[in-house]
């Protein structure tokens, strides 16, 4: 799970560098060209560098060890982190946008050389593209050949689907953004350009919900990774001495993971035969599984 951790880092660095030098662009071209569209952009990209500011605070703070206060640890501290990313997105971006939109359709301003801000948006996409792809590409790293859409709802990893919704969001917002103002600029209506803020905040607002509900489930608790499951299963399941697994239960804790096994050991096992061999199956699920974190079995006769 260090690669994961390491991908998610990166991940949150693309993201904040490129959204750092874009909010400034958007806030200066929105000081100009009176946009609203442009500032609904401006106000999304700060709130992405705060978002990434807390993603990096909620993996660092994942890291910690555990204590005896929290015996397994700090790990879900990163699916909090990934919460108060969401509302984030929800309030400061999604909100703020639609009512920008609507303060602008109901007091329309002129715009003023609309060639810079589409200029800037332009630039903007292209950055925000590269920012994509950098999170695409450290996605690619852990999902070890699994097809996207079944990375995308089995992951565990909230960082890189915060990360991932942002940069989506960003990338249908500046595409948005680009388009209304351009009708805007066109017609020589300005609702135009309200109206691509409001549907920006749609945007926003809809991706944060998806992004909210992803992680609700992380944070309530929730099983290991279905790959991680079979493969553990798979290897219980062939050690010569257990006959059948009454119960196995896996928990996720941020990057580590807590797997509890009720065994069936076969007949005529002594009792010392049967602690050193769990011992044993316990030393290689956790050579071959590092993100096993905690590992309990408990062999018994009956369920």
């Amino acid at each position: 799970m260090a690669d994961a951790h390491g991908s998610s880092a990166k991940a949150i660095l693309y993201a904040f560098l490129a959204n750092l030098f874009i909010a400034i662009t958007k806030s200066a071209a929105a000081w100009y060209t009176h946009s609203g569209s442009m500032l609904a952009e401006a106000i999304h990209s700060y709130a992405d560098c705060a978002n990434q500011v807390l993603l990096f605070v909620g993996l660092k703070q994942s890291q910690r060890p555990p204590d005896a206060n929290h015996p397994m640890g700090y790990g879900k501290l990163s699916y909090f982190w990934s919460f108060i990313v969401a509302l984030l997105l929800f309030s400061m971006g999604g909100l703020f946008s639609i009512y920008e939109g609507w303060h602008k359709l109901h007091a329309p301003e002129p715009l003023n050389q609309v060639w810079v801000a589409l200029l800037v948006l332009g630039v903007s996409i292209c950055l925000e593209i590269a920012s994509t792809v950098g999170c695409l590409r450290e996605i690619a790293k852990i999902r070890r050949g699994r097809p996207f859409r079944h990375w995308l709802r089995t992951t565990r990893n909230a960082e890189l689907v915060v990360v991932l919704g942002e940069d989506m969001a960003a990338l249908l917002g500046l595409v948005i953004a680009f388009g209304f103002l351009s009708l805007a600029s066109i017609t020589g209506d300005t609702r135009f350009d309200a109206l691509g803020s409001m549907s920006i905040g749609a945007v926003l607002i809809t991706i944060s919900v998806f992004i909210a509900l992803r992680v609700r489930k992380l944070l309530v608790g929730s099983s290991a990774e279905e790959d991680l499951r079979k493969s553990l299963d798979d290897l219980i399941s062939t050690d010569p001495g257990i006959e059948g697994v009454f119960n196995a239960i896996t928990l996720q804790f941020g990057p580590k993971v807590m797997l509890a096994v009720k065994l069936k050991m076969k007949p005529g096992i002594t009792i010392e035969d049967a602690v050193a061999r769990i011992n044993e199956l316990e030393r290689r699920i956790r050579q071959q599984f590092p993100e096993i974190g905690w590992c309990f079995m408990e062999p018994d006769v009956e369920d």
